[in-house]
């Protein structure tokens, strides 16, 4: 099987990046990167901890480092953070280093994936519905800038959404 160069998953919180491009990249036999996970490795603190000393700008800062690092690389799948495009940078890293996904998720299932996870600071608020969709009103139009691809991922299974990637780069001629 040919392989594709860079794959880059951009997205919302609770789209399925980390848990789709984990399975995406067992299937295709490359390594798989989570920006968030090697910010947490690295700093031996998790991402609210990250949030809670140095705000939302300090975690930024970290982001854009490990984006440009792992970007650099050949060959790997890689998972960012809700919010890594809103950096212009990271942007532009992004789109020339790899083709980028944008995996698609209504506020009602990022709702849904997130409603028990404690590790969002974003959504540590009283209203997690209203902060989500301010929070989708703001970053849909950036991943759909930097996207390569768009898929929906509401409704459907992680194997149907790998699978329908693997159709889509097959089609592109990425994949044999």
């Amino acid at each position: 099987m040919r392989r594709p160069g860079n794959l880059f998953l951009v997205g919302p919180m609770g789209a399925g990046k980390s848990t789709i491009g984990r399975q995406l990249a067992r299937v295709l036999g490359l390594p798989f990167e989570d920006s968030d996970r090697v910010i947490e490795a690295r700093t031996g603190v998790d991402i609210p901890f990250i949030f809670e000393k140095e705000g939302e700008a300090g975690f930024r800062r970290r982001e854009k480092a490990v984006i440009d690092e792992l970007t650099r690389r050949d060959g790997i799948v890689l998972a960012t953070g809700g919010g890594a495009v809103l950096d212009p940078d990271n942007r532009r890293r992004l789109a020339a280093r790899g083709m980028v996904i944008y995996l698609h998720a209504s506020v009602d299932q990022q709702l849904a994936r997130t409603a028990r996870d404690r590790n969002r600071p974003l959504l540590q608020t009283e209203d997690p519905r209203a902060r989500l969709a301010s929070l989708f009103a703001e970053r849909d139009p950036l991943y759909r800038e930097v996207a390569d691809l768009v898929v929906e991922t509401d409704g459907r299974s992680v194997r149907e959404v790998v699978q329908r990637l693997q159709r889509l780069l097959r089609r592109r001629g990425l994949l044999a």
